[in-house]
């Protein structure tokens, strides 16, 4: 917790107000800058630059991004960092507090989705490399949606007939954090023209997703046989139930009930709403 003290007269008599404020960021971060010396740049850019909406400028930005990049982590921590792309726009703006966009058909993994499960806390990145060279940040709390529920809350939400960009479910997040990331690294790049037949959306193409271009199918026996952890297919109310207590222990993760998010849907877990980092107590 940052303290601010201001001092002002008035008359003969001397006002001293306190400005208690709760900074952004983990522990952690706080306690590097005190190691490397930066915690009063770090307030300045705290105090001038980080919001807890979006104002009308990142709403703008958001419209126009064809693509993002998501973190995610599992109850335990375990990371996860994806990229996201779609039609401009495909991340949709509900208000100033609520981003959506859908989840197309991919691998099959749902590595993101099952993380959100466990753990709601999501970071996402929108980097402009051809117009404006600059980033927006946008950390928050996200969920799934049903794609019917979602339309019936939104029905403006385009239905996008191109197969592989239609949406298997929603994820809204709720903003709590909204900064820049600056230019100064940010390369300038230029589109080139569509090859081919564009994009493969939802394609079942190994060639055309990019096949084993790392190499790693040819050195797969080197790593040993994949065993997942048993699971008891054959009996499905057993596997049901020890799925429920994963997803009960990440309820409990999940710091409580709160408002909604301003999607229109109910939402699948709790979260508390988020109230601002700034706490003001003045005395006189």
């Amino acid at each position: 917790m940052s303290t601010f003290e201001h001092a002002g007269q008035q008359g003969t008599t001397t006002l001293r107000t306190t400005l208690r404020t709760t900074r952004p960021g983990s522990d952690g971060e706080h306690l590097v800058q005190q190691r490397m010396g930066t915690t009063e740049r770090a307030d300045r850019f705290y105090a001038d630059q980080v919001l807890d909406r979006l104002n009308s400028r990142m709403r703008e930005f958001v419209n126009r991004q064809e693509m993002f990049f998501l973190a995610t982590a599992d109850r335990h921590g375990a990371c996860d960092n994806t990229f996201r792309a779609g039609p401009p726009g495909f991340l949709h703006v509900l208000d100033d507090e609520t981003l959506a966009y859908p989840e197309y058909r991919g691998n099959g993994v749902h590595a993101s989705l099952g993380n959100i499960e466990e753990n709601p806390q999501v970071g996402i990145l929108m980097v402009d490399f051809l117009q404006d060279r600059i980033g927006l940040h946008v950390n928050g709390r996200a969920r799934s949606v049903a794609d019917d529920a979602m339309r019936r809350a939104h029905p403006w939400l385009p239905a996008d007939q191109v197969p592989g960009r239609r949406a298997l479910v929603w994820v809204v997040i709720t903003v709590e954090e909204a900064y820049i990331h600056c230019a100064k690294h940010i390369p300038h790049l230029q589109k080139v023209p569509a090859r081919g037949h564009g994009r493969s959306w939802g394609t079942d193409d190994v060639k055309r997703k990019g096949g084993d271009f790392f190499g790693a199918a040819s050195e797969a026996p080197e790593r040993g046989p994949f065993l997942p952890p048993p699971r008891p297919d054959a009996d499905a109310a057993t596997w049901r139930a020890e799925a429920e207590k994963v997803l009960e222990r990440a309820e409990r993760y999940s710091p409580g009930e709160g408002a909604g998010d301003g999607s229109g849907v109910e939402p699948t877990m709790g979260a508390q709403p988020f109230s601002g980092w700034f706490r003001r107590s003045t005395s006189v």
